[in-house]
């Protein structure tokens, strides 16, 4: 399929719920609003759980949508030997190296990798079959991930940008404010979790979020 990484969502079951909604729900309300892209994203949740989350995230979402597991490879397989459509994986810096995933999950899966300095995006370039796009950040201080880097902000994004020869989507305490300046700056897109887990209305924030990065579902 073609990668689309516009609008990408990455999943937060503990902000949905405070939110009043499931995982699921917010997912399908969030793609029919029109984000462009799914990472399943679960850090405290055991295998079998999130292998569950997955699979059930998988059951709602159309064709069109990219659905990239994070970190956990062996779930990833799980899910597609249970006969589900996922796109790929997402790995950071202390993962699994990118060559050794990518002879897990074959071919045909799509691999995104964290990156926030010079030195990393130029060994993610080394071998472009192997990776996919990056993702970059923090843009901004975020709670949303404990072991996220210090904020980058808008300059040095634009620079690292510069510096990558893959697409990159930013993350890290994303919203509206940003979108427009991060598509003039290159990104290939947005990576966002509060902006949608959190919000009251998961497919209205979607919509504010694809207008605000120029494009409507």
């Amino acid at each position: 399929m073609n990668l689309d990484l516009s609008l990408y969502l990455v999943t937060d079951s503990g902000q949905a719920a405070a939110a009043g909604r499931s995982i699921v729900d917010v997912v399908r309300h969030a793609v029919a609003g029109g984000v462009s892209a799914v990472q399943v994203r679960e850090k405290e949740t055991a295998g079998r759980e999130f292998l569950d989350t997955v699979l059930r995230i998988a059951d709602v979402l159309p064709d069109t949508v990219a659905l990239i597991v994070n970190d956990r490879v062996d779930v990833f397989l799980a899910a597609r030997a249970a006969g589900r459509r996922l796109t790929g994986v997402h790995v950071g810096q202390s993962d699994l190296p990118v060559g050794a995933v990518r002879d897990l999950v074959g071919g045909d899966a799509m691999i995104g990798l964290s990156a926030s300095t010079d030195a990393q995006l130029r060994r993610a370039a080394e071998d472009p079959a192997l990776i996919d796009y990056v993702g970059i950040g923090a843009l901004h201080a975020t709670r949303t991930k404990s072991d996220a880097p210090p904020a980058l902000g808008l300059a040095e994004f634009a620079r690292l940008v510069g510096v990558s020869t893959l697409p990159v989507v930013a993350i890290g305490g994303i919203g509206l404010r940003d979108l427009a300046a991060l598509r003039e700056c290159g990104a290939a897109g947005v990576a966002v979790v509060s902006a949608i887990c959190a919000a009251p209305h998961p497919e209205q924030a979607a919509r504010e979020l694809r207008a605000a990065w120029g494009v409507t579902a």
